[in-house]
C-alpha cells in the first residue's frame, strides 16, 4: 500500500505541475482561465483516472460471485451533471469573463467527492491539500507575477479636428502599452470619429496614467478604458 500511496502522490502532484505550468503562460498572457484553474483541472483529471487504475484498492467483491465494474459510466455521469452547475457560474462582464476558476474548484470538488464515496480515502485526502493550496497559494504568486493585461480601449474626437492615428499611436506608447488592433467607426450621426483599439501593458497603473493625459486634451471628447480578465 505505501508503494501504491507514493505513485499516487506522484501522479497527483505531477498532474498539479504540469497544469500550473500550461496555466502560468495563459496567466501571462491574460487569459480568463490561467494559473489556477488549469491546475485544478488537471488535478481533477487525474483523480478520476485513479478511480480506474486502482480499482482493486477500493472494489472487493466475493470471491465466489462474478461482478464487472465500469466505475467510470457512473464518474461520466456525476462530471456531466457537474459542468451544468459550474457553466453556471461562469460569467460575462463586458469584456471581462468571471467565475472560471470557481467552475474548475466545483468541478475538482466533485471529483474528490467520488474518490470520498468509493472509499478511496487518502488520494481524495491528498487532493484536498492540493486544491486548498491551489486556490491559495497560487492565488498569492499570480499577486506578484508580472503579466500582460489587456484593455478595450476606446477615444472620441470632433471629426476634421481628430486626432491622427501616428499620434494616437505615439501616445499609447508613451504610455508603456502595445496596441493588438486598431477599428474605427463614425459617431453621433457622423459628428464624431472614433478610435477604437485592444492595448496590452504589463503594469495596470498605465491604464490610470493613460486615463489623465486624455482628461486634459481638449481633442478628446470622450473615451473609455475598460480592463478584461478574470
Amino acid at each position: 500500500m505505501n508503494g501504491d500511496f507514493i505513485e499516487i502522490c506522484i501522479r497527483l502532484t505531477g498532474a498539479l505541475g504540469v497544469g500550473a505550468l500550461i496555466g502560468l503562460e495563459r496567466s501571462y498572457r491574460g487569459r480568463p482561465a490561467g494559473f489556477r484553474t488549469h491546475a485544478l483541472v488537471c488535478v481533477a483529471s487525474s483523480l478520476l483516472m485513479l478511480v480506474t487504475v486502482y480499482e482493486s484498492q477500493w472494489f472487493q467483491p466475493d470471491g465466489n460471485s462474478r461482478v464487472v465494474v465500469d466505475p467510470t459510466r457512473m464518474a461520466q455521469g456525476i462530471m456531466t451533471g457537474i459542468g451544468f452547475l459550474g457553466a453556471g457560474v461562469i460569467m460575462k462582464e463586458g469584456a471581462s469573463v468571471r467565475g472560471l476558476t470557481t467552475a474548475a474548484s466545483i468541478w475538482i470538488t466533485s471529483a474528490i467527492g467520488i474518490l470520498v464515496g468509493i472509499g478511496f480515502y487518502l488520494p481524495a485526502a491528498l487532493a484536498t491539500v492540493l486544491t486548498l493550496a491551489t486556490l491559495s497559494g497560487f492565488r498569492w504568486i499570480e499577486s506578484k507575477m508580472r503579466t500582460e493585461q489587456y484593455a478595450i480601449f476606446s477615444v472620441r474626437v470632433q471629426r476634421g479636428h481628430e486626432m491622427g492615428e501616428d499620434e494616437l499611436r505615439n501616445l499609447v506608447d508613451e504610455h508603456h502599452f502595445s496596441v493588438a488592433r486598431v477599428t474605427y467607426r463614425l459617431r453621433d450621426q457622423g459628428e464624431h470619429f472614433e478610435y477604437r483599439m485592444v492595448l496590452r501593458t504589463l503594469d495596470t497603473r498605465n491604464l490610470r496614467a493613460l486615463a489623465a493625459t486624455l482628461s486634459s486634451m481638449d481633442a478628446v471628447k470622450g473615451f473609455q478604458i475598460t480592463p478584461t480578465g478574470d
